[in-house]
Order: C-alpha cells, then structure tokens, then sequence
C-alpha cells in the first residue's frame, strides 16, 4: 500500500493520518514543530520550514504521493515539486486560494457570486471603495487570512484610520453581507466521481468557527451543492475542496475556498457514514469514493485555549465524542480540540452545554 507525504502536520493532517492507516497505507508529514499534532500518529515526521526545498524534497522521496493540509505552502516550491512528485491534486486550487483577489475573480469565472469588492491599493481606493460600497464594509488582506485574521470591519468613515498599517500592499474591501447564516460544503471529486458531504450551518465567535450544526434541510442547500459541483467541475480540480457561502434569503454568495480537510468537517467522523478524512485518503490511495449519508443531527463545537478547562466538565459516551490535538502551548484563541455531539439538536446543546464554554465571549 502506498505512504503518503502530508506538506503540513496540523490536527487536520493527524486526522487525514488516522484515516490513511485505517486503509492500510503510511503517512509520513513535513512540519516546523518536531511535536506537532500529525507526529503523534505518523510512521515519521521530518521537521523542515513549509518553503524549505530541501526538507519538501526529502518528503517527495519518501513517499509515493503528496498532499497538503495548510493553506499558505509557497507555490514556488508546489511547482517544483510538481515537475517531480505525484501531487494529485495538483497546485491550482491551493495557488487559486492563496490570494483573495484571485480567489474571488475565479469563482466569478466558474459560476459562483462572491460579494461585492473593490480592490485596494491605496488611501484613495479606500476612500472610493467605501462611497461606492457604503457601510458597513469589511477590509481584507489578500493573502494569511484565516480566522479573523487581516480583517477589518469598517463601520463608520472614522474607520478608515484603522486600515493604514495594512495598506503597504493590495487588499480587498467587501460590502458586508447581513446573512442570515453561514454554511459550507466539502467535496471530494475523482476522475470518476464527484462526492459531497451534507451541508452545515456554522456559527462563528471572534472571528472563529465556534459551532458546525448538520440535520437541518434546507432547500437552498441543493441549489448551492449543484452550483459547488459545477463549480468544481469547471475548474477541473480534483481531491478535497471545501467552499464557504453566506445566505440571505433565496441568495448564496461565495466567501472563500479550501483545498484541504476542513474545520467545519469534522462533525463527518461520528455524525456520518464516511468522513472527510477517509475520503480524502481513498481519493490520495486511488480507492473508489463513497457517497456520505448523514446518520443523526451533529454539532460539533470547537475547543479553543480558553475553553480547555471547560473540558473536564463534559463526560464523553456514545454520543459525546472528544478530539483533543496533542498541542503543548495552550493560547486562548487556539484550536486544541473539538467535541461532536451526535443525535442533539442546537436546542439542546443550547440547554445542557453552551453555559459551560464562556456564554460571556459571544458576540
């Protein structure tokens, strides 16, 4: 069976890991941190910088394939890799990603609304971009943005004061979208077959993706997992894409894009059939996909630093599952973990759970 090399050793390369075993393949991942998560379930970890060549050349050569579970690996060394490794998704979708600019110009391309956004390269754009858009408005970085991350929401003109550190380089200001809910959808597509998991509707806190509800039908979710496909189709991308939308009403609009496992997955391992992870490695070991089913409602809730000592306070059973990464440094804005609730409502989480994970934090 194959080995698989994983550019990034992060929770969601631990549980890609888990899953390659499960088929009976090996993984080996390339991180900075000797101890980071996917380390503890790896045949071998090769400590390296993500734009280190030599440390990716050495992964390309220990393994029969690679892949990625962090956005922001330089292109430049993808390329060359490329040109000397099997890479099966390919390097366009993660490239596309990398910048919001060109993110958002490609899904216009493929068929899918994004907001409206101006770019910006100045004081003067800004200025313009805020009359032609209005308020409120949001700023963003076009490249490392994620949780939170290189925005800016502009409410008022004063404002506009706040985005002069960032305004050295391109950015992007959106019009604010006052959605009803966020959702995303997760793909996996082979030569052959494309396959999604049901959708979810999340709930965000400081910017973070706080909780991921699955179970609830919603009849726009079939015209945004149709338009996702041809997306995807049309793009020619292969392996794992997940895309995130704001909704309002009878409208979706494109957020952004993840050629990686996704957050807002993981509710996949207990609350359905198959899972993100195990799909995604039978796309990398060449083994037929399976179409997930949902098997009850799910929540998953995410365990950020300051939610950790919360965490004793939750007796895990066959409907309380806890995932906890092995990451040493706990910060209060960290992702440590997760705890996927199976066959629960969002009422109930509501009434057993939510007072136990800083109800004061929400916004």
């Amino acid at each position: 069976m194959k080995t698989v090399g994983i550019i990034g050793g992060g929770q969601l390369g631990m549980m890609l890991a888990e899953e390659i075993h499960r088929l009976g393949g090996k993984a080996i991942c390339l991180d900075p941190n000797s101890k980071c998560p996917a380390s503890y379930v790896c045949e071998a970890t090769i400590v390296s910088a993500y734009d280190d060549l030599e440390g990716l050349k050495r992964l390309g050569q220990q393994t029969d394939v690679l892949t990625y579970e962090f956005e922001n690996v330089p292109a430049t060394q993808l390329q060359y890799l490329m040109e000397s490794f099997y890479i099966p998704q390919g390097i366009q979708p993660l490239f596309d990603s990398q910048n919001r600019i060109r993110e958002k110009k490609n899904a216009i391309k493929y068929g899918l609304i994004p907001a409206p956004f101006k770019i910006i390269y100045s004081k003067e754009d800004l200025e313009q971009g805020t009359l032609e858009l209005g308020f409120p408005c949001i700023y963003k970085t076009t490249t490392l943005g994620y949780d939170g991350h290189g925005q800016i929401m502009l409410r008022q003109k004063e404002d506009l004061d706040l985005v002069n550190p960032y305004l050295k380089g391109e950015g992007i200001l959106e019009a604010f979208i006052d959605f009803d809910f966020e959702t995303s959808i997760i793909m996996v597509r082979s030569k052959t077959q494309i396959i999604s998991f049901p959708m979810t509707i999340n709930k965000h806190r400081n910017g973070i993706l706080d909780l991921c509800i699955a179970g609830e039908q919603k009849e726009i979710f079939k015209k945004i997992e149709q338009a996702s496909k041809d997306f995807m189709e049309k793009a020619n991308y292969e392996g794992i894409l997940t895309i995130e939308f704001f909704v309002k009403g009878n409208c979706f609009y494109f957020n952004e894009m993840a050629p990686r496992p996704h957050n807002s997955g993981h509710y996949t391992i207990e609350g359905c059939s198959t899972n993100q992870y195990r799909e995604l490695a039978k796309f990398l070991l060449d083994l037929p996909l399976e179409k997930p089913k949902l098997l009850y409602p799910t929540i998953m809730k995410n365990i950020l630093g300051y939610d950790v000592p919360n965490v004793d306070h939750i007796d895990t059973s066959d409907s309380i599952h806890l995932h906890m990464y092995h990451k040493e440094k706990i910060a209060p804005y960290r992702k440590m973990g997760h705890i996927t609730f199976t066959n629960l409502t969002l009422k109930d989480y509501q009434n057993k759970y939510e007072k136990l994970f800083c109800e004061e934090r929400y916004e």
